[in-house]
Parts: structure tokens; sequence; C-alpha cells
């Protein structure tokens, strides 16, 4: 299966997957209210995630998969860096300024991060340039989820 053929799967995997982000938003910083303290809700989220990641690590093989070496540039590495973030700073600040006003400013800095990857070519990913029409779509976007926010 070809990526063209397999776009509807993974839009819908995609459309899924941010679906959960500001449901993981609520849940975490729900947890970490009540147990008074992000930190520890962290904690429990990433115990989790590693746990179901080492699950699927080994009922897929990739056990053997997993090393550190020289020949794979150490930026590559560095993703758990961001996940940490993400996760620890929206646990904090959901619960205080709204999921959905936390949420705006991730997909925001989604947008332009994901336009400057896909740019550039950051990364080894596909690029794809910005242009004028590309712009005005992610102003759009951005327009969007600001009406969307914008309390009456």
């Amino acid at each position: 299966m070809t990526a063209n053929n397999a776009a509807p799967a993974f839009a819908a995997i995609m459309l899924l997957t941010g679906v959960g982000i500001p449901i993981l938003a609520a849940l975490n910083g729900g947890l970490g209210t009540r147990l008074g303290s992000p930190m520890a809700a962290s904690m429990i989220l990433f115990g989790l995630a590693f746990l179901i990641a080492t699950a699927g690590a080994l009922m897929t093989n990739a056990i053997g998969q997993i090393r550190f070496t020289a020949e794979i540039p150490a930026q590559f590495y560095f993703g758990g860096l961001f996940v940490a973030f993400y996760v620890i700073a929206v646990t904090f600040i959901a619960p205080r300024f709204g999921v959905g006003n936390a949420i705006f400013f991730v997909l925001v800095g989604q947008l332009i991060s994901a336009a400057t990857i896909d740019h550039f070519g950051l990364f080894g990913a596909m690029r794809s340039a910005i242009d004028a029409r590309r712009i005005a779509g992610i102003a759009l976007m951005v327009a969007g989820v600001w009406l969307a926010r914008r309390t009456s």
C-alpha cells in the first residue's frame, strides 16, 4: 500500500490523535489537580505510556531495534524532551488557563512548526514549500481556531 492509498487511513488516525490531545490535557490536568502535583500526574502518564509502548514493542518484536548509536544523529533521540515538555506544561497550565485556551496555542505552535519543518525538509521530512497559498491556508486555520475559542 502506497502513502497515497493509505492517505484516508492516515488522516483518520491523525484525526483521532488530534481528538485525543485535548482529552489528554483535561484528564492529566484533572489528575494533577487532584493529586496536588502536575509532576506526579506526568509521571503516572509516562509510566503507563512506557508500559503500553513496551507491550507494543514486545508484540511486534521491536525490542531488538532499540539502540543508541552514533550512526543515528543525536537530534533524533530528543523527541522525548518535547513530549515531556508538552505533557508537563499542559498538565500544569490547562486547569488554570482552560483546556481550549491551552490547546489553541498548541495548535498555533503546531501550524508554525509543521510549516517550517516541511518548508525546509528538517529532520528528513518531506519538503513542501511555503508559498502564498499555503500561508493563506495557515492564516485561515489560525483565524478559525481563534474564532472558535473566542468568548462572546
